[in-house]
């Protein structure tokens, strides 16, 4: 399971280093794609493998809809070796994608990882608190999923 986050940056190469706590866990390849809210997903194989075979793939191929899907995913992934010092690889159309330049925000989001530029990351955060929901929002969304 990932959780955390930390702040890196990408070099010149477009390569980011992978948080030591989440390397293990992706063995020596990933997948990365784009994600909703303007940032990137690191999927671990093994659980991309489980995204298609359970989600996409059973996607109705007779629905235009179905198949914009499957396309959005298929075509926005790109895999990725983790090479020995635990840096991946970012593709310049993932990076546009993302807002990325230089800085990012890496979080765990339990089966994956989500990357951010850190400018995109910061506008997600409540100005006043500078958290991403007020104590009132937190409990709100705890009530309402059953928390």
């Amino acid at each position: 399971m990932f959780v955390g986050k930390f702040n890196n940056s990408i070099d010149g190469k477009s390569r980011m280093i992978v948080p030591a706590k989440f390397r293990e866990e992706l063995g020596g390849k990933c997948i990365i794609a784009k994600a909703l809210d303007s940032c990137l997903t690191i999927y671990p194989v093994e659980q991309w493998e489980k995204f298609v075979k359970e989600k996409l793939s059973v996607l109705p191929i007779g629905n235009e809809s179905a198949r914009k899907l499957r396309r959005h995913f298929y075509s926005s992934a790109a895999e990725c070796d983790v090479d020995k010092q635990g840096r991946i690889t970012i593709p310049q159309e993932l990076k546009e994608y993302a807002g990325i330049d230089k800085e990012l925000v890496t979080i765990g989001s339990d089966m994956t990882i989500e990357i951010w530029s850190r400018e995109s990351w910061d506008k997600e955060l409540d100005p006043d608190t500078g958290e991403l929901m007020k104590a009132s929002e937190l409990a709100e969304s705890m009530e309402q999923y059953g928390f």
